[in-house]
C-alpha cells in the first residue's frame, strides 16, 4: 500500500519520490538523428554525467538509454536512440525498430542534425519518418562550434527542412554547452504539467552493470576504430563489491578470430590499454577503486541471431 505524508509518496522497499509542486512539468523526450550527430554527447551534457557512450564510429548507441534532468520547474527524461539509418543486419533492424518506437512513445522529439555540414539524404530520410507523427518536434542544429565561416547556407538547408513540418529550431554545441540553456527552455515549453517520474537526484534508470559494459565498449570503439567496429558486445559476468575495491569481470564478444586477435593485440597490449582506460571511466562512475578483468570470446554471427542478440541484451522494446 502506498503511503502519502508531507507531500511525499513511497512504495515499501523503494526510493522516496516527492510530490511535484504546482505548475511542475515533466515528460519523456526522444533524441533522434543520424548516427554521430552528437546525440549521446548532448544527453551526457544535459544530465551532467557520462551515461551514454560517445565515439567517432557510427552507430555507437545500441540501447535506448534514459537520462534524467530535474530542475526546479521540470523533470525531463531523455531517451537516447541509435542513429536512424537503413539497416544491414538483424542487429541493425532491432536498433532502428526501437528508434521508431521511441518516436511514437515520447512527449517531445529533439531531432539533432550536424550543423557543420548541409542537410543530406540521411536527415531527409528521418524527416520522412516524422511526417505522420503528432509528437511536437524541435530541430536541434548541433556542432555550431565547428561551423565554417559561411555557415548561412548550411543553416538555411535545415531551416527549409524544419519549415515543411513547421518545427521550431535551436542551435547549440553539445561539446561546449553553448546554447544548451535555450535547448532546455524550448523542451520545457513543450511539456505538460506532470509528476516526478523518478527521484530528483537520479540521472539514469539504467543499472550500473549496463553502464559498465557500455564504458568498456566505448574504449574498444575509441582504441580500435574501424578494425573491430560493431562486431562487439560486452557482457558483465561478475560485480563483486568489498569495502576497499569493486571487482568486475567482463567478456567481450566478437564474431571472428581475427577480431579477437586485434582486441588482444601484440603481447596482450591492446586488451591492457582497453582495460586500463575503461577502468578509469568505471571508477568515475562508482566513485571508488576498481579491479577490471577482461576476457575475449568468439561468437560467430551474433548480430544476425535473434537468440544471441537476446542473450546480450538487445531486444525489440515494447
Amino acid at each position: 500500500m502506498n503511503s502519502i505524508q508531507d507531500n511525499n509518496f513511497s512504495v515499501p522497499g523503494e526510493v522516496l519520490i516527492p510530490q511535484a509542486p504546482p505548475g511542475f512539468k515533466s515528460g519523456f523526450i526522444g533524441i533522434i538523428g543520424r548516427p554521430n550527430v552528437g546525440k549521446s554527447t548532448l544527453m551526457n551534457q544535459l544530465v551532467g554525467q557520462k551515461i551514454a557512450i560517445t565515439s567517432p564510429v557510427a552507430q555507437t548507441t545500441r540501447n535506448r538509454l534514459r537520462g534524467i534532468l530535474t530542475t526546479e520547474e521540470a523533470q525531463m527524461i531523455f531517451v537516447d536512440t541509435p542513429g536512424i539509418h537503413k539497416p544491414h543486419h538483424r542487429l541493425g533492424e532491432v536498433l532502428v525498430t526501437n528508434a521508431k518506437i521511441a518516436i511514437e512513445s515520447v512527449d517531445v522529439l529533439l531531432f539533432v542534425v550536424d550543423g557543420s555540414t548541409a542537410c543530406g539524404g540521411g536527415d531527409k530520410y528521418i524527416a520522412s519518418l516524422l511526417e505522420r507523427t503528432t509528437t511536437p518536434i524541435i530541430l536541434g542544429i548541433n556542432k555550431i562550434d565547428t561551423q565554417p565561416e559561411d555557415f548561412q547556407s548550411i543553416d538555411e538547408s535545415y531551416f527549409e527542412l524544419a519549415q515543411v513540418g513547421q518545427w521550431q529550431t535551436v542551435k547549440f554545441s553539445a561539446k561546449t554547452s553553448d546554447g544548451l540553456p535555450e535547448v532546455q527552455k524550448s523542451l520545457i515549453e513543450h511539456l505538460e504539467s506532470g509528476p516526478y517520474y523518478y527521484p530528483p537526484d537520479l540521472v539514469t534508470d539504467q543499472p550500473e552493470r549496463f553502464i559498465m559494459g557500455e564504458l568498456i565498449r566505448e574504449q574498444i570503439l575509441l582504441l580500435t576504430r574501424e578494425e573491430v567496429p560493431h562486431s562487439v558486445a560486452v557482457s558483465i559476468d561478475l560485480v563483486e563489491e568489498t569495502p576497499k575495491l569493486t571487482r568486475v569481470l567482463a567478456t567481450i564478444n566478437v564474431e571472428r578470430d581475427s577480431q579477437k586477435g586485434i582486441l588482444i593485440g601484440k603481447g596482450g597490449g591492446m586488451l591492457k590499454s582497453i582495460g586500463s582506460a575503461a577502468r578509469e571511466q568505471i571508477q568515475k562512475l562508482i566513485a571508488g577503486k576498481v579491479y577490471l578483468e577482461l576476457f575475449v570470446r568468439v561468437q560467430a554471427k551474433w548480430r544476425h541471431s535473434r537468440i544471441r542478440l537476446a542473450e546480450l541484451g538487445y531486444r525489440v522494446e515494447e
